[in-house]
């Protein structure tokens, strides 16, 4: 577990200097909203020099009163289909782009455990999403479900993937 977590870290360093790059290139710009990875999203783009240049903001916004109170989600949206759902991180990550105005909004959301099981979103059940002008969408992963993934290598694997669907989206 433990070489998994440290080649997780490379992971996350390799793709965090090629968001700032591809960011940078294009001139944009970009805010993350994170309720799963509280901080880490950020945190990762910011460790990389010259990200003052193209990373807006960074919103922890862990419970459901600061997604509708700062990110606009829709309590209507929280109450059917909860904090963990594409519905959720398509609102968040719009909301924190449009507050920042940035030119891509970045979310995370999900449940790392090893609490918090629903029905149909096992510990494990991650939603990141994206939000530019042109379009908003959300993709729905589960790391680690029912093998005994730990807390910290869940949020790892969100990262990773939240800066892998941002590198993606700006390479389009």
């Amino acid at each position: 577990m433990v070489n998994n977590i440290e080649s997780h870290r490379k992971d996350i360093s390799v793709l965090s200097e090629e968001l700032v790059k591809l960011l940078t290139e294009k001139n944009m710009m970009i805010a993350v909203s994170e309720s799963l990875t509280g901080g880490m999203v950020s945190e990762s783009i910011t460790s990389v020099s010259g990200a003052s240049k193209v990373f807006e903001c960074g919103i922890c916004s862990y419970s459901n009163r600061i997604k509708h109170k700062l990110l606009d989600v829709s309590e209507d949206t929280l109450r059917e289909y909860t904090e963990y759902s594409v519905e959720t991180a398509k609102e968040m990550a719009q909301g924190v782009r449009m507050i920042s105005g940035a030119d891509i909004g970045v979310s995370t959301t999900g449940i790392a455990g090893p609490s918090g099981a629903l029905p149909g979103k096992p510990v494990g059940f991650t939603c990141i999403g994206i939000s530019t002008a042109e379009k908003t969408y959300a993709k729905e992963f589960i790391f680690g479900s029912g093998s005994g993934c730990e807390r910290e290598l869940i949020r790892k694997l969100a990262v990773i993937n939240a800066l892998k669907n941002a590198v993606e989206e700006l390479r389009e």
